[in-house]
């Protein structure tokens, strides 16, 4: 793989990764629709890396006032999270917030360990690629049809402060699902949240929160798999590349999309990956 198409790569991800569009099926389709090379472990541990950087950096004082609070959310997590505190303070709400994080962490981190392994072998593996597009392309289509869904039925009249631990459950499921690639992490967990009435905006931002465990854990495994195996100059090139291009674009598409769902909607959203879904599989049968 050449330094630009690591760029590229990394440029796709750092959309991806928060457009409720799919980073994994976009990172299976480029290669597979312009025969690069089949990027390794290194790479995904750039990519993995890169847009967590974005999360940390754009959620920095949340995550600052998490981490102090965590002392707190250990020691009564049950009352803070049942909202029984009497005058609720702001360490309160950064406990409590927390602790929904931990929560909705919970389905995807059960389904990871679980099931990560032959997820990975189907969508990377050249005998399964037929199979493996056909599945992106459908469930690119079906979960633009839940997020028009979620947009007609939502209430849309909820922040998230007003989250519980069910909403939390709820919207972890959503995010397990997202293993799959084609349903996207994002797209499944806002689409969760309006469903249980919370606005836009609202929903997204604790859709980015939320899924800051997994992606961590994710970079994590990739980057010990890389120490274990080592890298080359060369790789340490294409490491760099992606990772800072992922960082740079994720950081402007968080900050974008949050601004654009306080006065929109996700409809945009829903035609692409319909449309994205059928011309996938129109190209599966003339291919």
């Amino acid at each position: 793989m050449e330094i630009w198409q690591a760029i590229v790569l990394g440029i796709v991800q750092g959309l991806t990764e928060f457009l409720p569009i799919s980073s994994s099926a976009h990172l299976i389709i480029f290669p597979w629709l312009f025969d690069w090379e089949t990027p390794g472990l290194s790479f995904d541990a750039s990519l993995h890396l890169g847009t967590l950087v974005a999360v940390l950096v754009y959620f920095r004082r949340e995550i600052g006032r998490m981490i102090a609070a965590i002392p707190l959310a250990l020691s009564n997590p049950l009352d803070i999270l049942l909202g029984r505190t009497i005058s609720p303070s702001d360490r309160d709400i950064d406990a409590r917030l927390g602790l929904l994080i931990a929560i909705a962490t919970i389905p995807g981190l059960i389904l990871a360990v679980a099931f990560e392994g032959a997820i990975d072998e189907f969508f990377h593996t050249d005998s399964t690629s037929g199979r493996a597009i056909g599945v992106i392309a459908t469930m690119m289509i079906v979960v633009g049809l839940v997020m028009l869904l979620a947009e007609r039925l939502g209430q849309r009249n909820r922040t998230a402060s007003a989250l519980t631990w069910k909403d939390a459950a709820i919207i972890g499921s959503a995010q397990a699902v997202a293993l799959i690639p084609g349903t996207s992490r994002s797209g499944a967990t806002i689409s969760a949240g309006l469903f249980r009435g919370l606005k836009r905006a609202d929903a997204a931002r604790f859709s980015f929160l939320a899924g800051m465990p997994l992606v961590l854990g994710a970079g994590l495994k990739s980057l010990l798999d890389v120490v274990v195996e080592g890298m080359s100059g060369h790789e340490v090139g294409l490491f760099v590349s992606a990772g800072v291009s992922a960082a740079v674009v994720g950081f402007v598409t968080i900050w974008g999309l949050l601004r654009y769902l306080e006065r929109r909607s996700t409809l945009v959203f829903v035609v692409y990956r319909i449309v994205f879904g059928v011309c996938l599989l129109a190209m599966l049968v003339f291919r």
